[in-house]
Parts: C-alpha cells; sequence; structure tokens
C-alpha cells in the first residue's frame, strides 16, 4: 500500500492507493495495525455515497445511475438540464485525467445533450479505466452516474476523519477545492485548516462557524453552510466512517451548498451493523487474491515484487518485507496467515501468493507463539501435493512446536529450502527468484519440483 504524506500545521494526514483520500498518519509507511483487517477499509461508489447522503438530507447533484448507454442517455432527457455531467464508476482517483482501452480519454465528462450523454456512455460502459491509481491493467467501468451540471461560484475542500493526533474525529478544510488536495498541502499548507471534534459532545454551532470562517463561505450561505456540515458529520459517526471527503463542496450560482463528489469509508470493523452499507461491496473493483483472502479470513494485500511471503503477524510481516528488500528482492504481497491460522487456511494462503504469475519463489516466516508451527508444515505440505507447486519455497519456523514441524517436514520427503535464521531466509528466497527469474529470461525452463 503506497502513501503519500499530506502535512499541515495542526495533522498529518496520508493517501492510499485506492482513492485519493486522506485518513492521519504518522509515517510514510504503513502501521501495522492498519494492515490487520482482512477488509482494510470498505469504499463505496460515488453513486452509493451520494444515495447515502441525500437520504441523510445532505444536498447532492440530481442524478442517476446507469449501466447501459441507453440507461444513461434516458437519464438525462429526464433531468432536463442544460448541460449534463457523466462519471465512470471505479473505484481510484484520477477519474477525469485517465484514459480508457476504448481509446476514449477521461473518465468524466460534460455534455449538452442527452445523446452526447450515451456517445461517451458507449466508451466507457464495459471497458476499463487506467488511472495513476489503478495500474496498468486499469479498473472496469460497468455504472456511470448521469447528473445535472451545475455553475458554481466558489469550490471548497472539506473532509471529516478520525484523527490520532487529537484522538478522535477532524474537520480538515480548505478554500481551494476541486484540485489535488496533496498539492495545496505541499505549496500552500497554511491553507489546510483543521477543527478538532470531541467525539463525545459532537460538533459544535461554534465550530462549523470557525470552518466557515476559514473557507470564507459568503455571509448570506453561512446558515445552510453550517447546517450542511452538521449534516456531514453526524453522517459520518452515525455510519462508522473512517473518511468523509467532499472535493469541491460549492456554492453554486443558484446559491446552495452543494456536495459535488464524494468518498467514503468505513470501519471494516463495523460490518455486523452497518449491514445495509457493507453488502455495497464491490469486489469486482478489488484484487481477486484480496477477495479470496478475505473468505479464509487472510490478511493480504498484492504487491507488484516476485517473492511471495507467507508471516504470522503483521510487525513480522513488515520485517520480512524490510528484509527481502534490503537483499536486493522485492515482495510479491503482505499476508499474515494471523495467531491462530488453521491447517486449511495456510494451504488457502499458498494457494492465493501462487496464483501470481509475477511470485518467482515464497518465502514462509513463522514465529510460532500462539501459531503452532507444526499446523504451518502440514499446510505448506499439503499444499505443495495439491498445487504441484513449481517454484522455490524456503520455510523458516521459529518457536512452538518448531522440532515436530521440522519432522513432519523431513518424514514428509519434500525438499524444503529450510532456514534457521530470517536473514538467511530473505537471502536464500531473492537468490532463488533471482535464478528462476534469469532462466525464464533467456528461456530455459528450470522447475523447482518439489521433491527436489
Amino acid at each position: 500500500m503506497l502513501h503519500r504524506l499530506l502535512r499541515s500545521s495542526a495533522a498529518v494526514l496520508h493517501t492510499t492507493r485506492a482513492r485519493t483520500s486522506l485518513r492521519p498518519a504518522i509515517s510514510p509507511l504503513p502501521s501495522p495495525a492498519s494492515l490487520t483487517h482482512h477488509i482494510r477499509s470498505l469504499n463505496t461508489h460515488e453513486y452509493q455515497s451520494q444515495k447515502l447522503m441525500k437520504a441523510a438530507g445532505i444536498n447532492c447533484p440530481n442524478g442517476n445511475v446507469a449501466e447501459t448507454p441507453g440507461e444513461a442517455q434516458k437519464i438525462a432527457e429526464v433531468l432536463g438540464s442544460q448541460d449534463y455531467v457523466i462519471k465512470a464508476q471505479v473505484l481510484a482517483g484520477g477519474r477525469g485525467k485517465g484514459s480508457f482501452d476504448s481509446g476514449l480519454k477521461g473518465g468524466v465528462h460534460l455534455c449538452s445533450t442527452p445523446q452526447e450523454v450515451r456517445d461517451f456512455a458507449t466508451g466507457m460502459l464495459g471497458h476499463n479505466l487506467i488511472t495513476k491509481q489503478t495500474g496498468a491493467k486499469g479498473k472496469p467501468v460497468q455504472k456511470v452516474m448521469v447528473t445535472e451540471r451545475k455553475y458554481l461560484r466558489k469550490e471548497m475542500y472539506l473532509a471529516i476523519l478520525m484523527d490520532r493526533s487529537h484522538g478522535g474525529p477532524a474537520v480538515v478544510a480548505s478554500p481551494f477545492g476541486g484540485m489535488d488536495i496533496e498539492t495545496v498541502a505541499k505549496e500552500n499548507p497554511s491553507a489546510i485548516h483543521v477543527e478538532p471534534v470531541d467525539i463525545m459532545k459532537g460538533i459544535s454551532p461554534e465550530i462549523t462557524s470557525r470552518v466557515a470562517a476559514k473557507l470564507g463561505v459568503s455571509a448570506a450561505k453561512i446558515p445552510e453552510f453550517q447546517d450542511q456540515l452538521t449534516k456531514l458529520y453526524n453522517f459520518f459517526i452515525k455510519n462508522d466512517c473512517t473518511l468523509l471527503e467532499i472535493n469541491p463542496l460549492a456554492e453554486t450560482a443558484s446559491g446552495e451548498i452543494m456536495c459535488m463528489d464524494a468518498k467514503l469509508n468505513f470501519d471494516p470493523n463495523a460490518g455486523f451493523r452497518q449491514k445495509e452499507i457493507f453488502d455495497m461491496r464491490d469486489r469486482t473493483q478489488e484484487d481477486p487474491r484480496e477477495v479470496a483472502a478475505s473468505e479464509y479470513d487472510l490478511n493480504y494485500i498484492g504487491l507488484d515484487g516476485s517473492i511471495g511471503c507467507l508471516v504470522n503477524g503483521a510487525g513480522l510481516a513488515m520485517a520480512t518485507l524490510d528484509l527481502i528488500t534490503l537483499h536486493g528482492g522485492s515482495p510479491a504481497n503482505f499476508l499474515d496467515v494471523g495467531g491462530g491460522a488453521t491447517q486449511k487456511q495456510v494451504m488457502e494462503a499458498i494457494k492465493i501468493i501462487s496464483s501470481d504469475t509475477n511470485v518467482k519463489a515464497i518465502l514462509v516466516n513463522i514465529f510460532g507463539g500462539i501459531m503452532k508451527c507444526d499446523i504451518i508444515a502440514m499446510g505448506l505440505i499439503a499444499a505443495v501435493k495439491e498445487l504441484n507447486i513449481k517454484i522455490p519455497l524456503v520455510v523458516r519456523l521459529q518457536g512452538t512446536n518448531m522440532v515436530e514441524a521440522k519432522k513432519i517436514m523431513e518424514d514428509s520427503g519434500l525438499r524444503i529450502i529450510a532456514a534457521d535464521d530470517l536473514d538467511e531466509a530473505a537471502k536464500k528466497a531473492v537468490r532463488m527468484a533471482e535464478i528462476v527469474t534469469l532462466a525464464g529470461q533467456v528461456k530455459l525452463d528450470v522447475q523447482f519440483q518439489l521433491p527436489l
């Protein structure tokens, strides 16, 4: 997971690779705690976010979502607006500057007729949108949102998030909306304003008044702004949000305070009481490996390297990734099986790792405390036999039932590459990955079939 720092005088915030959204941070690296949920954070599409917000009395443009070009045209005709906006619905930032595999440039377009809406929808639907956050393959566009176009007198930035430095919610605001907030923070940090909120007391008129003043809201619209900010905060708390980001929050030419775009993230631990929201999860926008991992309660994050990693404990996993990098390798994933993994979970973890065609070697690093090394060993053996794994498997097991685990592997007849020291294990994994990669480059059919 990639992070970029956004600094202000009152808070340190960062973005995730999923969308250009703000969260509190203390370093440019993800903390282990941020990686311990099998769903790191639930994100909703813009059309879903606006539907939820409208139900809470929050002002958003009129519009609807379409799955076919004909539906998009019909929505525009019903709106009867002078101009329209069509937006591709993907869970990634940078849509406006993205491009489609259909050749169409841009995932957000202004249109003047329903027919033009239909034409743009044709170039979007059923195609992948590639942005700076999607990777080279892009993400599939299955829906587009069509709204009336609003002419904006003033554009502002507003976010509500859980801020570690203040121990609770904070409102982050800037008078410079409609642009990359990170750029604003870097070039003009004094333009980022942070208002902590006492979660026990809730947002007060004094806070909403200060935010309005910092944003330069016109005097006549301050009461409406305060009302909308209060509703946004209450929505944030009621729905267990970790992030609510509006960019831009606007004063329209017709005098409305309106949320022109919405990005929402939800606490992954709140699914039991936010079932309706969590049912909105769009798995087509997620890495299939991460979806598979979540089904077995595994914590998986796909990366771009060549060495697959299976580790127990987020801290040990981060250390393992660091050592691989230190010795010249590149990790292909973060995968934490947790402290109480079963043999079945271990086998599924190996399946997920080996399904990545970029993986040239697998490093298993287990420190047995609650986790028992013999359970890991049995899972590894089952996976090797079932999947017919032909890439090198480096295993380091230390701790509870370590002796039993080593005997299980010896008795299996599988020549797994063993290591007692983590540094040694990392070096071996890097070397094995290099051998497989070099062999592939010269088209040599080198296989590390187990047993060797």
